[in-house]
């Protein structure tokens, strides 16, 4: 029962939501994800200190951030509700929508990675070991279908 209920998992997961990763794991309270960090609104990651004051404007959670340094990707920020002593989230049973879903699968497509003493961990869905296997089925079901002809 459990395999199944598995395998319904991953393929909603992967098929209906088209999602590679799932989290794994727990907050470790180290505080390394609400610094140096960059925040993607729509579709890129904010470029420029104008667009971060309208963004301030719209939405709670621009408020939270400070500017800290810009590099070639874009503005680099850290959360203001950090507690640099403890690196405990002030705010933290009413922490935005997004510091609860950390960490995303996004934040890989953006060339991120988790720290290595990160409590989560970010879990592929399918393993690399089935994605193979079902590309070696396939490439064996081709060659074996030229070889029929």
């Amino acid at each position: 029962m459990k395999d199944i209920i598995l395998e319904i998992r991953k393929f909603i997961l992967s098929r209906i939501l088209g999602r590679k990763y799932y989290r794994t794991g727990k907050c470790n309270a180290c505080g390394k994800c609400c610094t140096k960090i960059y925040v993607k609104h729509y579709k890129h990651v904010i470029q420029d200190e104008e667009e971060f004051k309208k963004l301030q404007f719209l939405h709670r959670f621009y408020t939270y951030l400070r500017v800290i340094d810009k590099d070639e990707t874009g503005l680099v920020f850290e959360c203001t509700n950090l507690d640099p002593l403890t690196h405990k989230c002030k705010i933290h049973k009413n922490r935005p929508g997004i510091c609860r879903r950390y960490p995303q699968e996004e934040l890989f497509s953006m060339g991120g990675a988790l720290s290595d003493d990160c409590g989560y961990k970010m879990e592929p869905i399918i393993p690399f070991k089935e994605v193979l296997e079902k590309a070696e089925r396939k490439k064996n079901k081709k060659f074996s279908f030229r070889l029929m002809k």
